[in-house]
Formats: structure tokens, C-alpha cells, sequence
């Protein structure tokens, strides 16, 4: 933990940034963007690495409040992410002691028409740790915990336990690891997702890169906003394929149950904690380059005052990246991935001083560490999974980060 004795901070309007990933001056970058707009930080002014523990998101929160409460706060702007701010990665697993918040020095935002720097600290010349990036060059890959055809036998074993009625679906995830000849920079993976995928949620923090299409929450004031995705498969090679597997995806039991389990769940876990809560009945299609998934847009308004990361603590995990029941599918997991999902599938995101923030599940990422990046990619598994099937999804999923290595 590195925590200076008070923040002083300051908020000033700014011209349009123009793009957000451009301003990036080092490699150890903070990002949050969706359609060219949201945050991005770098430098550190406080960091807080959490132990495993069901009470991690309330001692987040905790630490959050009396670090921002003490400082000294000049923020003429006023919206969602101005003001300080922490960018923040939680483990997938509660005994995952990966779990990290970071309040950056620098930021630059544009929300809504409007631009702003926030500076923590004396004012520096936030340029001045300026690196060019420079792709991955050279890249080797090799298995991680589980070869195809391992994790295969995996996936059978979870839809036989399935079967037997002991749950209802499991998430069972697979990694891949590239490694490069030079240390892998966080900024030239931003820039290829976030045009690539532009209505994704790109995201960098303490290493872990992606882009995200789950919106686990959003809060801004009483409101919150939630994107529950499940059920998956490829694009077709042109538009009459890609018009027949849309279809039969939205037609699927098989991918309309695993929908219905996490959208589901979200409604259980949100209707205490709303005075009023929309959960359509009937789930919409959502189209991104690589695949498509089935799509339920939730939104509600706060019975009382809660942080952002009150509402992260009562949605994680959700069925769509962990299973149902909640702690069979964990155990399930834990056993057969023969793996540390570390922060994969977890809460990634940001929090403001007023505890407004969005919060992503880590979805299509990779940890970055040096010259090596492990990637991730998850399947729903139930009782009528076909394991090559899922490898094949699995693999679909692996694509965006191979193509943000790769170019």
C-alpha cells in the first residue's frame, strides 16, 4: 500500500483531448473508453493491493472514502470521473489476493461534450515521462494450464456433474500465453482494441488489457445501468451466414437458458438494493466483429446511497462468468481449470470521490507482465454443452486479444 499523507487535487476544463489513448505517456497505463470517450491516468498517487477476503470490496471502499474524504478537492467540473478518481481490478476468485486500486497522478476525461485534467500533487509536466510505443515484435505461443484437448475432457466432466443435477451451469476458462522479444506495451494494445472494437469498454490497469462487452454496472447518481451477456457465437463469413447464426443463436435453448441463469441473477441481486429495477423479458442481439451474444439491458434507480463498489460486491460473480449455484459452479471451477483465473472475469473499472463510477467484467484481456501475456478466454457449460463446440467458442474469444498482440 502507498498512501501519501493528503491528496490535493485539481480539476480544470480543458479543450476536447482530442484521442484519449494518444495522450498515454508511459506504458503503464490507466484507461477506461468506450466510443472515443471516459478516462485515462497515469502515475501513481496512492495504491492499495488487497488480500482475498469476502469483505474486499467493502474494505475498497473503506479506503476509498477516508483517502478522498481527507483530501483537498478543487473540482470546478463536476461529472462522473472528475475530481480523483481509482482505477481499480479485483480478482475473480475471493481467496485471489490480485486485487488492486490505483489513484493515478494525471488524468484526462471527456464525457458528454465536456474535457477535463485532474493533477494529484504538485504540477508537473505531465508529458514528461513520454515513451513512444512500439508493437510486439516476435511473438511465440505456447499452451497454458490446460491443452486443447484438456480442457476439452474438462468441459465433459462439467456437463456430466451438470447433468447429474449437482448445478446448473458452470464457466469454465482456458489461457494462452504469447510472449514477445521486447517488454509488451499497454498503449499499442489499447490503440488496436479500441478501434477495433469501439463499443466495448477498452481497459488497462496494473496490467490487465481488454475489452470488455459487460458492463457489470454503471452508477451515476441514483441511477444504475447494467448489460447482462450470455450466450455466444462466431460471425459469419457474410451476411446471409452471419443473418442464419444470429438466429440460431437467439433461437438456442441451450444459449437462451445460460442467458436467463445470469440475467436472472442480476435482477435477484439488484432488486434489494433499488427502489425501481427494468429487467426485459426477452433478451436483444448484440453484434460485435468477432462474435455475438445474447444481450439484456437492466437499468434502475438506488434505494439509498450506495458507492458504486456496494453494488460491484452484491453482483460479483455473476452466472454469466461464474455458474449457478454460485459457490458449487466456484468449487466446480477451482477443480477442473487447473488454474489461478487471477483478475480475468473480474470487477475492472473506476470509482469517483462522489462513488459514481462504471464497472466491467474483464472479459477478452490479458495480463501483461514484461515480455509475456497470458491471455484468457470462458465458456458457459451446461447440460447440453458439446466440448468441441465450446473450444471453438473459446477460441473465437481468444481473437481480440490475438489481434491486439498480433496487429
Amino acid at each position: 500500500m502507498t498512501v501519501p499523507d493528503r491528496l490535493v487535487v485539481r480539476t480544470t476544463p480543458v479543450a476536447d483531448p482530442g484521442d484519449l489513448v494518444a495522450r498515454l505517456p508511459h506504458p503503464a497505463a490507466l484507461a477506461w473508453i468506450r466510443h472515443g470517450e471516459g478516462i485515462v491516468g497515469w502515475g501513481e498517487a496512492a495504491r492499495l493491493r488487497l488480500p482475498g477476503g469476502e469483505d474486499r470490496f467493502a474494505a475498497a471502499d473503506r479506503w476509498l472514502r477516508e483517502l478522498f474524504g481527507a483530501a483537498s478537492v478543487d473540482d470546478p467540473v463536476q461529472v462522473p470521473g472528475s475530481g480523483p478518481v481509482a482505477f481499480g481490478s479485483f480478482g475473480f476468485d475471493p481467496k485471489s489476493p490480485d486485487s488492486v486500486l490505483i489513484v493515478p497522478r494525471w488524468v484526462v476525461g471527456r464525457r458528454d461534450g465536456v474535457a477535463w485534467l485532474t493533477t494529484v500533487g504538485a504540477d508537473a509536466d505531465p508529458l514528461a515521462l513520454v515513451r513512444e510505443p512500439a508493437a510486439p515484435s516476435r511473438l511465440s505461443w505456447s499452451d497454458g494450464a490446460l491443452s486443447a484437448p484438456a480442457w476439452e475432457q474438462a468441459v465433459e466432466r462439467a456437463v456430466e456433474r451438470i447433468r447429474s443435477g449437482r448445478l446448473g451451469k458452470a464457466v469454465l476458462a482456458r489461457d494462452l500465453y504469447a510472449r514477445a522479444d521486447e517488454p509488451i506495451d499497454a498503449r499499442v494494445l489499447l490503440r488496436r482494441l479500441a478501434d477495433r472494437f469501439p463499443g466495448c469498454y477498452t481497459f488497462s490497469c496494473a496490467g490487465l488489457v481488454g475489452a470488455t462487452p459487460e458492463l457489470l454496472i454503471r452508477r451515476t447518481g441514483d441511477r444504475v445501468d447494467s448489460l447482462v451477456l450470455a450466450g455466444t457465437t462466431a460471425r459469419g463469413g457474410d451476411p446471409e451466414q452471419d443473418a442464419r447464426r444470429a438466429e440460431r443463436l437467439f433461437a438456442s435453448p441451450k444459449d437462451r437458458q445460460e442467458h436467463a441463469y445470469a440475467a436472472e441473477m442480476v435482477r435477484d441481486a439488484l432488486a434489494p438494493l433499488c427502489a425501481e429495477l427494468s429487467v426485459p423479458d426477452q433478451p436483444e442481439l448484440l453484434r460485435l466483429p468477432n462474435v455475438m451474444h445474447l444481450a439484456s439491458a437492466v437499468h434502475g434507480r438506488l434505494n439509498e446511497a450506495r458507492s458504486v463498489l456496494d453494488v460491484v460486491a452484491a453482483l460479483h460473480p455473476t452466472p454469466a462468468v461464474c455458474g449457478t449455484p454460485t459457490d458449487t459452479a466456484l468449487d466446480l471451477i477451482r477443480e477442473l481449470e487447473a488454474m489461478d483465473r487471477g483478475r480475468y472475469a473480474g470487477p475492472v473499472g473506476w470509482v469517483d470521490a462522489r462513488g459514481d463510477g462504471e464497472w466491467g467484467i474483464a472479459l477478452r484481456c490479458a495480463e501483461i507482465d514484461g515480455t509475456r501475456a497470458r491471455l484468457f478466454a470462458g465458456c458457459g457449460i451446461v447440460a447440453d454443452s458439446v466440448p468441441a463446440d465450446e473450444l471453438a467458442e473459446a477460441q473465437n474469444k481468444f481473437r481480440a486479444m490475438q489481434y491486439a498482440l498480433e496487429g
